[in-house]
């Protein structure tokens, strides 16, 4: 079995204002960097033994701490990648609102796919296929996979045979933990959203 964390970064300037996606160099604002730094203690029972981020900076900074304080590189990995958004990268909410488009991304997220960027359905494809390499590759680990909002609930939705079109029902806050254990055959969810200290 191996078990993940799946770790939203932590907060920056663009949360609640627009949709930063792939924008160059997005970094953890003063809090988030605070939310980065008390991950270390949050995790100290957990015994994690790899370690993987999106290629994003906000990720890798919000990893930085933890993997210092295991000696664990961090492995990048272009699965767990933020959502590309072509032409809607960099607009703030209040801009995209009334959009073509914006309705169906919102309510029906799979089968939505923003101008010029990935369709919502492959962004959960690709993140619950990496998923599945890094199982086979630490069958009896603990792997924490530093990840996005919407590409967490991506993989928790896929892994509860949840409809995408109803991502908005779970919350995913800044620098919260989602376990998930998985086996060859099975998965099962075993937190959503945790904000505090993980038990082992």
């Amino acid at each position: 079995m191996t078990t993940f964390v799946l770790l939203r970064h932590a907060a920056h300037g663009w949360l609640g204002r627009g949709l930063a996606g792939r924008l160059p160099q997005v970094a953890l604002d003063a809090a988030g960097r605070q939310q980065a730094q008390e991950l270390v203690a949050r995790f100290a029972g957990v015994p994690i033994t790899a370690i993987c981020s999106s290629p994003q900076r906000r990720t890798q900074q919000t990893a930085q701490a933890l993997a210092a304080s295991r000696g664990l590189p961090v492995g990048i990995e272009a699965s767990f990648d933020e959502i590309d958004f072509g032409a809607w990268t960099g607009r703030e909410f209040e801009q995209l609102r009334g959009t073509d488009g914006w309705d169906q991304w919102v309510h029906r997220r799979g089968s939505a796919c923003p101008p010029g960027g990935e369709p919502f359905a492959g962004v959960a494809v690709r993140a619950t296929q990496g998923l599945e390499r890094l199982r086979q590759a630490h069958p009896e680990g603990c792997v924490l996979v530093v990840s996005h909002g919407d590409v967490i609930k991506a993989m928790l939705a896929t892994c509860l045979g949840m409809s995408l079109d109803h991502l908005e029902r779970l919350e995913i806050a800044p620098a919260s933990a989602s376990v998930l254990a998985m086996g060859e055959d099975w998965r099962q969810v075993r937190l959503i959203n945790g904000q505090g200290p993980l038990s082992p």
